[in-house]
């Protein structure tokens, strides 16, 4: 028997980064995105003309924080679920989106990876019928929620000097910078600051090509990659 394609509306108020995401969940097997919103009033227009099984829900919107648009939208008897993406790091906000419905949270920035484990794990979670037979079944299937622990950095890189890297980066966007601009910019040596844009590149997260115009060998330029 086939599964039913999981309806999911975007809601994001930057319309690359919509764009990107949409991309990103048709990429999917099993989901459909139906709807995108880049205001909390257009989502709940959206959710008015046709219900959906998930949303895809930026926080931080232009007419409201995403929480309050989940609690609206529980009041009015919607019942999808919720996967926040947002860059905000406030474990106190984490807390009050499990009590609104958020299944999962997906830091900005991320990768088309990252976000398809995420769908892959809700649908499995989703999935899930029947009585379960005990307490170890029904920790399973939470736990199929549960991100894995992440992949360790390659041997050198910092977890935070990377976070440090990339926000310089992503406030380059779109003309993006050189390695040497990067190590200015952050204080680290030429070196080490395109070892970690390279580690941006290998990882979808970042794009570099070459800046012609200048004597000799042209510059690499690395870019953000909108929606990753």
């Amino acid at each position: 028997m086939t599964k039913p394609t999981i309806r999911v509306l975007v809601v994001e108020d930057d319309p690359v980064a919509a764009d990107a995401h949409v991309l990103y969940v048709n990429r999917v097997p099993g989901f459909e995105t139906t709807a995108t919103a880049h205001t909390a009033a257009e989502a709940r227009r959206a959710l008015d003309r046709a219900p959906v099984d998930l949303i895809l829900l930026d926080l931080n919107l232009p007419d409201g924080h995403g929480l309050a648009l989940a609690r609206t939208l529980r009041a009015a008897g919607h019942r999808a679920d919720v996967i926040a993406v947002t860059s905000a790091r406030d474990l106190a906000v984490v807390r009050e989106g499990v009590s609104l419905g958020v299944v999962q949270y997906v830091l900005k920035p991320f990768t088309f990876a990252t976000l398809r484990d995420r769908l892959t794990r809700y649908a499995e979670f989703r999935a899930a019928a029947g009585e379960a037979t005990g307490q170890d079944e029904v920790d399973r299937a939470l736990a199929t929620l549960r991100a894995p622990a992440p992949a360790a950095l390659p041997k050198g890189l910092s977890g935070p000097t990377l976070e440090r890297v990339t926000r310089t980066l992503q406030d380059a966007a779109p003309d993006g910078l050189t390695a040497a601009a990067t190590a200015d910019t952050t204080g680290l040596s030429r070196i080490t600051a395109r070892r970690y844009l390279e580690h941006l590149v290998t990882t979808g997260r970042a794009a570099r090509s070459p800046q012609y115009g200048h004597v000799g060998r042209p510059e690499l330029i690395y870019r953000w990659l909108a929606g990753a």
